[in-house]
């Protein structure tokens, strides 16, 4: 058994696991992250798919004492003060999904494919998913999805670019 530390969600974890446990099963198993699910054992499907120090990795292809000492954020941690992230969101807003089962690791990967690329085309949001596979949908109602968070999240930082220029602007003025 190896000790492993990690957060997880925002929350930290000191565990002792067989150096074989992978990351998937952690989440699953000991901590109780069901919303990560295991799809293929085998990194084809992204059903798994988590962040790990902010990046997306499939947990299925990472050993849990490979993950000691980073940060781990699931689906069930996107949510933040109640709020839909902006991706989770425009999933439901747009329907994209049919059995939901690949959706937890497609909007994890959303989620990465706008933090490089805040406006993809729908061309490179199509690349940007392509480890993830859908069974149900035919991909039509992701990529909008993807597409109206990354309108969302583009209004919301410009929004809060302006309010922080703004009292800036204010005091120039009142001078």
């Amino acid at each position: 058994m190896t000790r492993i530390n990690m957060t997880v969600d925002g929350v930290s974890y000191s565990d002792e696991v067989e150096p074989r446990t992978l990351l998937v099963q952690y989440l699953r198993e000991s901590l109780g992250k069901t919303g990560t699910v295991i799809g293929c054992d085998t990194s084809n499907c992204g059903a798994c798919t988590v962040h790990l120090d902010g990046t997306s990795v499939k947990s299925c292809n990472v050993l849990a004492v490979q993950a000691d000492g980073h940060e781990v954020t699931t689906i069930e941690g996107l949510a933040q003060n109640g709020e839909l992230h902006p991706v989770q969101q425009a999933f439901h807003e747009c329907h994209a999904l049919q059995c939901g089962y690949c959706t937890p690791g497609m909007i994890m990967q959303a989620c990465d494919v706008l933090k490089n690329n805040p406006d993809p085309s729908e061309q490179e949001i199509r690349e940007g998913l392509e480890g993830n596979l859908c069974r149900c949908t035919g991909y039509h109602n992701i990529v909008k999805a993807v597409q109206q968070a990354a309108g969302t999240m583009n209004s919301a930082s410009s929004a809060s670019s302006a309010s922080a220029a703004s009292p800036a602007s204010s005091q120039a003025v009142s001078s």
